[in-house]
């Protein structure tokens, strides 16, 4: 039997799902697939890392939607061209469809299966699915990408009320809305989706063989995984509450845009009503993404080259209080017990916490960078990158390097009474707290001096 592929990815959800829609208007009986990525997999340290075991589980959901409907998926685990491999020997594949994914090692992936899909005269169809507009879709007038956010907001903004189309809302009545907005119907087209029954016994084994999270070489996490369903109070409070670190006013909904359980497009409607903060905090998402596929070297460096030239100082034992949360800075442990202890940390305290790192301790953006990649429930590498590089002054709209976050100052500010901090440094106040690891005065002077020699050293 002739059949669609549908690879999930970063789009774990059946509605509004522009692949999953694409490929069940194919013509083919569509078969869902999600590949385990044993290159992924294999670096991550933590084997009850919470995002593994969310993956699963929302996999898990899926499978027990396509079996109510009387169809399957293949769960695999491997190389991705190995696997393929596999499935274009048990199934006579006509056309794969996916969602694309702009980080770098997935395009290298991508390029990879195409190819060989390319070989075997199979067409490989990917479609946007995680952000509203991609790299080459906001654009200066000159062509080029825009690197600072304000103008880039703006064009965004334009280009999205630029085609206004209309769409039936859960009541039935037509609504307008803007046409990059709209949702992917892909509940009209399920019958398309492969029928179980129809499976041959070597490819029935092969649907069947869901892998356990401990097959996989993990355990599950003790971690909480937030809902994805938010009051709809926090998103129109938005504006007015979101930088007080001890109010629950923010989405968490981190994890869900990362690993697709949630439409952007819904979710920016929604915000396009409710909170223009809220929305811009969405065109931040996009923002970071086109940085990543327009300057792929990110990933690594600096976006301002420049700034390779600083010395950091690096010190293991001052980085390793950091981590552990406790530098003697109340505002800056709480954020990195709450992030060790949930996987999370308010998106004011990691500002805060960035700066100290690399401000204050004068340690390297990219060892910071590289911890919060290995603690975020809502790692993304494209924001992660850019809020780092945000903090250390070298990336795009970075603060410039001599704009240092006083902790005191934005405890002050953010937590005046200090309910975050308490929450999470109960010693705080007490003889067990520790000393500051350094003081801030001569910690922002020594920065100056060591930005400005480092950025010095170009002009010679």
């Amino acid at each position: 039997m002739s059949v669609a592929v549908f690879w999930f990815r970063r789009d774990l959800r059946l509605h509004d799902n522009a692949g999953l829609y694409h490929a069940l208007k194919s013509g083919y009986p569509v078969l869902p697939l999600f590949i385990f990525d044993t290159n992924i997999l294999d670096d991550l340290t933590d084997r009850s890392d919470p995002r593994v075991g969310f993956i699963h589980q929302s996999l898990q959901k899926i499978r027990e939607t396509l079996l109510e409907q009387g169809s399957d998926m293949l769960v695999l685990r491997g190389n991705p061209e190995d696997v393929w491999k596999d499935v274009l020997a048990r199934f006579e594949v006509k056309k794969v469809f996916t969602n694309r994914d702009y980080e770098p090692y997935a395009v290298s992936r991508d390029r990879a299966v195409s190819d060989m899909l390319q070989r075997r005269n199979i067409p490989f169809h990917t479609t946007k699915d995680h952000v509203i507009f991609e790299c080459d879709e906001v654009l200066k007038s000159d062509g080029t990408p825009y690197t600072v956010f304000t103008p880039y907001k703006r064009r965004w903004l334009e280009k999205l009320n630029s085609r206004i189309s209309s769409q039936s809302d859960e009541n039935g009545e037509t609504q307008p809305v803007p046409y990059f907005l709209k949702s992917y119907p892909t509940e009209i087209y399920t019958a398309n989706l492969i029928r179980k029954d129809s499976l041959t016994t070597g490819q029935l084994a092969m649907t069947g063989n869901f892998p356990s999270l401990e097959a996989l070489g993990f355990a599950p996490s003790e971690i909480v995984i937030p809902s994805a369903v938010v009051a709809r109070s926090v998103v129109k409070n938005y504006d007015k509450t979101r930088d007080f670190p001890s109010l629950d006013a923010t989405s968490k909904l981190g994890i869900h845009f990362r690993f697709g359980t949630i439409s952007i497009r819904e979710k920016s409607r929604n915000a396009l009503v409710l909170n223009e903060t809220f929305l811009s905090e969405l065109v931040w998402r996009d923002f970071y993404s086109q940085i990543l596929a327009n300057f792929p070297d990110v990933a690594s460096r600096s976006f301002r080259p420049e700034y390779d030239r600083i010395s950091w100082r690096n010190d293991p034992a001052e980085i390793e209080k950091w981590k552990a949360g406790k530098t003697g800075y109340p505002i800056v442990d709480a954020g990195m017990r709450q992030l060790s202890k949930t996987g999370y940390m308010h998106n004011r305290v990691r500002m805060i916490t960035a700066s100290f790192l690399t401000k204050h301790l004068l340690a390297d953006w990219r060892i910071g960078e590289a911890w919060f990649a290995e603690k975020l429930l809502d790692f993304d590498l494209a924001s992660n990158n850019g809020g780092w590089q945000w903090a250390a002054g070298c990336g795009t709209d970075a603060a410039p390097y001599f704009r240092i976050f006083n902790p005191t100052e934005q405890t002050k500010k953010f937590d005046s009474e200090y309910k975050y901090v308490r929450k999470w440094v109960p010693e705080f106040g007490t003889p067990a707290y520790p000393s500051p690891v350094v003081d801030h005065a001569m910690a922002r002077q020594r920065c100056l001096e060591t930005y400005k020699a480092g950025l010095d050293k170009g002009k010679a």
